[in-house]
């Protein structure tokens, strides 16, 4: 399975980006995934469509997946409209996007969030919850999530279910 994880924005804070660094390696051991910051939203809407990376930010981090790959993704936006899953549900997600041939493109908006232009375009929507988090640390809970997720599917003991 191949995954992407983009983000609007810069990094400001060190600890997020440790953060991010250390759950990328934790997922590339079940996955190939790539975390992708972008400037503006046009550079997630580009990779979602297949129209490649010329937008991107050169401030990347990436675990496994360092080619370059322009081929269409199912994009999985973060929105407080979105689904909200429970752990379980975000693994059985996995399990089944799994069987596609798209990989998956989860993005988080910067403060004001996505457009609706690409809230069409996407695939899914997930929220995170009916709390508001900063765009910054949403993107370590879901990574967090994501792991948790691929630990659940290969029950190694990190989700203990409850």
């Amino acid at each position: 399975m191949k995954i992407k994880v983009a983000w609007i924005g810069k990094t400001k804070e060190p600890a997020i980006e440790a953060l991010t660094g250390e759950y990328l390696k934790r997922i590339s051991h079940y996955a190939e995934v790539e975390g992708v910051a972008f400037k503006d939203e046009s550079g997630v809407l580009s990779l979602a469509s297949g129209a490649g990376r010329k937008n991107q930010n050169p401030q990347k981090n990436s675990s496994k997946n360092k080619n370059k790959n322009k081929d269409r993704h199912k994009l999985v936006l973060l929105d407080t409209r979105g689904k909200q899953l429970s752990s379980e549900e975000l693994a059985q997600f996995l399990e089944r996007e799994q069987l596609n041939a798209l990989p998956l493109l989860f993005a988080i908006g910067g403060s004001d969030g996505f457009s609706d232009d690409a809230r069409r375009l996407a695939g899914f929507s997930l929220s995170l919850g009916k709390m508001t988090l900063p765009h910054e640390l949403a993107r370590v809970v879901l990574l967090e999530q994501l792991y948790r997720a691929f630990t659940i599917l290969k029950k190694y003991p990190y989700h203990l279910g409850h």
